[in-house]
This record gives structure tokens, sequence and C-alpha cells, in this order.
């Protein structure tokens, strides 16, 4: 197979160098616990979500166009799913019987206060995630959780409010 960028022939597939796989994290995994499902029932609602949190003032203060914005969530989600893609929660969540039912979840915060609070509540937690720092400027614009059990991650959300 041939990797075709834009109109030129980059490389054979082939002979492009995988990377290596990432370490596991420090954190446990997202599975959720026995204790954490209360009911079979609820356990058959349980899906595998990943949420993407998005500072609000990069677009009300800061004056961002909204695709820049939008872009910072791809970022932070498509590097939580490549940082955990040895997972088996991610690999469940990317199979192609689920690629196309994916669930995802993009919510707001106020400013970067409350971004980094949440990251390390999250950290806190063990839930595995990703706060996108944007480079040159150092700055923290987003997160994104790596695909987790809805049950295991969703109290840790609640609060938040729909991105808008």
């Amino acid at each position: 197979m041939v990797v075709i960028i834009g109109s030129r022939i980059a490389a054979p597939l082939a002979s492009i160098p995988r990377f290596p796989a990432a370490p596991r994290s420090r954190f446990a995994s997202c599975k959720p616990m026995a204790q954490e499902i209360p009911t079979a029932e609820a356990a058959k609602e349980d899906v595998l979500i990943q949420y993407v949190v998005i500072r609000k003032d990069l677009v009300e203060t800061m004056k961002w166009p909204l695709g820049s914005v939008m872009s910072q969530g791809c970022h932070a989600a498509v590097a939580a799913v490549w940082m955990h893609r040895e997972d088996p929660d991610t690999i469940e969540y990317c199979s192609p019987e689920k690629i196309d039912t994916m669930h995802k979840v993009t919510l707001e915060v106020k400013g970067e206060i409350q971004l980094l609070n949440l990251s390390k509540k999250l950290a806190e937690a063990s839930i595995d995630h990703k706060l996108w720092i944007e480079q040159p400027e150092n700055l923290p614009t987003c997160l994104a959780t790596k695909p987790c059990w809805k049950s295991r991650v969703s109290s840790h959300f609640k609060k938040l409010k729909l991105c808008s």
C-alpha cells in the first residue's frame, strides 16, 4: 500500500516507521468495577464514552474562532486515544464493529483554572485523560478522557454544561 499526501506519493506504507507502544499509564483502567454498576439494567445501558472539555473563555473572552477551539478538542481527543491505543477499552471503542457508533460528549468549563482543577480531580480519581496544552503559547485549552465506561466516569462531569 502507498500513502498519498496531497498529489504526491509519500512512501510505501510498510516503510513508515511505527511508533513504539505508549507506556502504560500509572492510572488504572476505566473499566467499571462491579460495585459501580448497581443493577443488571444499568450494565446493559453502560457504554464506552469519551468526554471532551473545552474552555469557554477561549471563544467569549479571548475571541478565538470557533474552528480553532474545535481543533483543540480534536487534538485532545486524538491524543487521548493514541496515548491509550493498547488499552482494551480504547481498542473496543475503535473496533470496526463500533467505529460508526462512538459516543462522545463535549462539555465546557469557564476558564483555565476550572480546566486545571478538573484535570487534577480526574488524575486523583485515576481517570486517564489528556490535558491539551497549545504550543508555543503553553496554554491549556481543553482535555479529553480516554474511552471509558460511562458508569465509571460520568459522575465527574455531571456539574459541567454541554458546550454551546
